[in-house]
């Protein structure tokens, strides 16, 4: 089954997306489109978030930190 779906998502080329964003512009117009895309970004990374667990929460903060004190401290 998995090389069934790898196999669909190798084939999925730009003419089935063009088609794809046609079709969500048709369905649910141009305001709602956004609010979706929105929504379903959200949603994955609340997925991420839960299947990672503690750790990704963990790691975004260090990367954050590590971040600022770079800015910081910079060598010359």
């Amino acid at each position: 089954m998995k090389n069934i779906t790898s196999m669909f998502l190798a084939n999925f080329g730009t003419s089935q997306l063009i088609v794809i964003v046609i079709l969500a512009l048709l369905l649910f117009g141009g305001k709602k489109v956004p609010e979706l895309m929105k929504g379903l970004g959200t949603g994955l990374r609340e997925f991420k978030k839960a299947a990672q667990g503690d750790d990704y929460e963990e790691k975004k903060r260090n990367e954050h930190y590590k971040y600022k004190e770079e800015k910081k401290d910079p060598t010359f």
